[in-house]
């Protein structure tokens, strides 16, 4: 047997809301399937399941808080039969757990109306999408839908009466707990290069030119690849600082910060972003930012990065200057492309530029390293084809 635990979908997630299950007992789940949504002080997350098996129990109702690491479900192995046991035991027909913290209702007999966590709970795919845009908190606002479903036009009346997003206010909170906990242990020192762009954005160019609008790149993918492939050589940039020494991320996985219409940060994961080329990592980046936008990440989006990218834009301001997310050791900020006067070969040109930063735990590197990181990258974007 199987024991499904709540994984943590975030460094500073301790608990998460069960919102929905996509399973039933007796179905068969495959790995990566979407088996759960649970609700962060962040986001309603996609809960994927990392093994394969047949759905023995659930034991969790929804609407329950339950803490990570607590048993959500049970899988039956390929080939395991299932043991009829005694009334109550993982299993038994008709006897699913109701577990969590403590206080959490078990499921109501038939005939019995739905206790009100329960019934809050219920909240239709796109309801709880525009609600995530809206910054309206679908929990709190009344179903009219079957079962006191919440619809999605309940979640517009919510925001057209201008309901506040608990949610929205959960969001602020947490980050400011994660920032406040990252500048009273960790000790940051800072690093800033100015890197010229010339090269790689005619590259960019050349490349865009021979290709139809939704294949083309920009100039973000070249930035993280080059962060990517610098880390190789620079590892203790890479990993976390866990139980007082570091320990080194078993592949390169970077969190990429991405701000919502809505307000608030997310900084969800692009998976192994050396090994990939330019155009899938352009897909894949694609991809994250509508999850993250459209509240509909898995739990694989918010599996731990080694390092953080935050990317200003066009919109933004030359440089910036992040706090590390804990656990991690260090983060990389890159600002918007501006064009600034350049000497090379004795001759002054304009060219296209972006401040790179770096802030960085100093318990596990320091300066001399940093600036060997950030040269690296730099070097990188000289051969943009390379990458």
């Amino acid at each position: 047997m199987i024991e499904f635990k709540l994984p943590s979908l975030g460094a500073d997630m301790d608990e998460g809301t069960l919102l929905e299950w996509r399973i039933k007992p007796g179905e068969r789940v495959e790995r990566g399937q979407v088996v759960a949504v649970v609700d962060t002080a962040k986001a309603a997350i996609d809960v994927e399941c990392w093994r394969a098996g047949v759905v023995q129990a659930l034991l969790v109702e929804p609407g329950s808080k339950v803490e990570v690491g607590t048993p959500i479900a049970t899988l039956l192995e390929p080939g395991e039969q299932a043991d009829s046991g005694a009334p109550g035991k993982p299993g038994a027909p008709g006897k699913p757990l109701a577990q969590g913290k403590p206080g959490a209702a078990p499921a109501p007999a038939p005939g019995e109306e739905a206790p009100p966590a329960a019934q809050r709970a219920r909240v239709s795919p796109a309801a709880r999408k525009r609600a995530q845009e809206l910054g309206v908190d679908p929990l709190a606002v009344h179903g009219s839908g079957p079962q006191g479903a919440v619809t999605l036009a309940d979640v517009e009346r919510a925001a057209t009466q201008g309901a506040v997003s608990d949610r929205a206010r959960a969001m602020r909170q947490g980050i400011a707990a994660a920032m406040s906990r990252s500048k009273r242990e960790i000790p940051h020192y800072y690093l800033a290069e100015r890197i010229p762009l010339g090269r790689a954005l005619a590259w960019l160019a050349a490349y865009n030119a021979a290709r139809v609008p939704e294949q083309r790149l920009l100039p973000a993918v070249l930035l993280l690849k080059a962060v990517a492939l610098a880390l190789r050589d620079h590892p203790q940039f890479n990993g976390h600082w866990l139980d007082g020494g570091f320990r080194a991320a078993e592949g390169i996985h970077l969190g990429v910060a991405i701000a919502l219409r809505q307000g608030g940060l997310l900084a969800p994961t692009l998976q192994a972003v050396a090994e990939k080329s330019l155009p899938e990592l352009m897909r894949e980046l694609s991809e994250l930012v509508l999850r993250a936008r459209t509240a509909s990440l898995r739990s694989s989006d918010v599996s731990a990065a080694g390092l953080t990218v935050t990317q200003l834009g066009e919109q933004g301001v030359e440089t910036v200057f992040g706090v590390i997310y804990p656990p991690q050791v260090a983060l990389v900020g890159f600002g918007r492309i501006v064009e600034r006067p350049w000497v090379e070969a004795g001759e002054v040109r304009v060219v296209p530029c972006v401040n790179a930063s770096l802030a960085a735990d100093h318990r596990v590197s320091d300066g001399h390293a940093g600036g060997l990181f950030l040269s690296e990258i730099a070097r990188l974007l000289q051969a943009p084809e390379t990458l």
